[in-house]
Formats: C-alpha cells, sequence, structure tokens
C-alpha cells in the first residue's frame, strides 16, 4: 500500500509544477512586456557582437605573424630586462650567500688544522728542543 501513496504523491508534485509552469503569472514574471526592453537587449546584442570588418581587423592586428606596434616592443623589452635584473639580482644574492659560508668553512677548517696540529706537537714534544716555532730555519 505505501507504493500506492508514494506513486499518488510523485504524480500531484509533477502535476504542481506543470500547473506553475503554465500559469498566465510565470509568462509575465520571465519576459517583461515593456517595450523598451526589447530595444536595451539588442544594445546589449551589439555590445557583444562586432562587426565583420572589425573582426578581421583585429584578428589581423593580433595574429600570430602581425607586427607589433612599437610601443609593444618597448614594453616586452622592458619586461625582459626587469626579468633578467631580477634574475640577476637573486642569483648574485645566491652567490654571495656561499662566498660567506664557503669563507666561514674555510675559517673553521684551519682553526680545526691548527689546533689538532697543536695538540700534535705538545703531545710529541720530548722536550729535548724548542718549541717548533722557536726551531724554525730561517731562510
Amino acid at each position: 500500500m505505501s507504493w500506492t501513496y508514494a506513486t499518488l504523491l510523485a504524480f500531484l508534485i509533477v502535476l504542481l509544477a506543470l500547473s506553475y509552469s503554465v500559469s498566465p503569472e510565470a509568462d509575465s514574471a520571465a519576459v517583461s512586456s515593456r517595450p523598451g526592453r526589447a530595444k536595451d537587449r539588442q544594445g546589449q546584442l551589439k555590445r557583444i557582437f562586432m562587426t565583420e570588418a572589425d573582426a578581421t581587423n583585429f584578428f589581423r592586428r593580433r595574429s600570430r605573424r602581425g607586427v607589433k606596434t612599437q610601443d609593444e616592443i618597448n614594453i616586452e623589452q622592458r619586461q625582459v630586462l626587469a626579468a633578467d635584473e631580477r634574475k640577476r639580482e637573486f642569483h648574485e644574492e645566491k652567490r654571495n650567500e656561499f662566498e660567506g659560508y664557503a669563507e666561514e668553512e674555510h675559517d673553521e677548517q684551519n682553526e680545526r688544522t691548527r689546533e689538532s696540529t697543536e695538540q700534535w706537537r705538545e703531545f710529541h714534544y720530548d722536550g729535548m728542543h724548542p718549541p717548533h716555532e722557536y726551531n724554525r730555519h730561517s731562510t
């Protein structure tokens, strides 16, 4: 019995939807009866669509092989130069960072080498000769 109620309910919903779509209130709400609306729609269409001559001129000017104006060439050149300058600054900054890092590493390595050399000298000093700094042969 429940399926008959569901079918009847679906039928009533479809009937109600169809009655609203056919009613005169729906037509008047969808399309205005004012005469100025038709002219306004024509004006909108004229703004959207262009004449064939204008379209061909547009595509002729904007084709892939079209000649660029001097202003466009200048603007593109300025953009390329600005991008090159940003790239150069970026790489210069990275190079400076690496040089600072490499110099710091070199200094640390020299310090570790000096410390290990001093430790080796202290460990192997037999007391018979003066320390290495004072035992250098003058050249």
